[in-house]
């Protein structure tokens, strides 16, 4: 017997509460922030849950760079607001819902 996904009760190779969570995310947004030493780090806001660990996991390994994520947010090493948005819109996140602040 093939195991079922807890939320909707598929088995899980036919699952799609992942892609239904993402798309029903509501507004995202991206700035920089001075941290120390002169230096910026990217911070992602409007992530929850269990997305926000996955999808933290996965823009650190696309994007090369350290980071951390906590209290609702992503912060990234670095100044990546333009290759972060390009990466949320590839891991399926709908692009008009984030927002980038230069």
């Amino acid at each position: 017997m093939p195991e079922m996904c807890p939320k909707c009760g598929l088995p899980k190779e036919l699952c799609v509460c992942d892609i239904l969570d993402r798309e029903s995310t509501g507004h995202i947004k991206i700035y920089k922030a001075k941290a120390k030493f002169r230096k910026f780090i990217t911070i992602v806001e409007g992530l929850g849950g269990d997305e926000l660990e996955r999808t933290a996991k996965e823009l650190k390994n696309r994007l090369a760079c350290g980071g951390s994520y906590k209290n609702g947010m992503i912060e990234l090493q670095g100044d990546h607001l333009d290759a972060a948005k390009k990466e949320l819109v590839t891991l399926g996140f709908p692009a008009d819902s984030i927002d980038v602040v230069y």
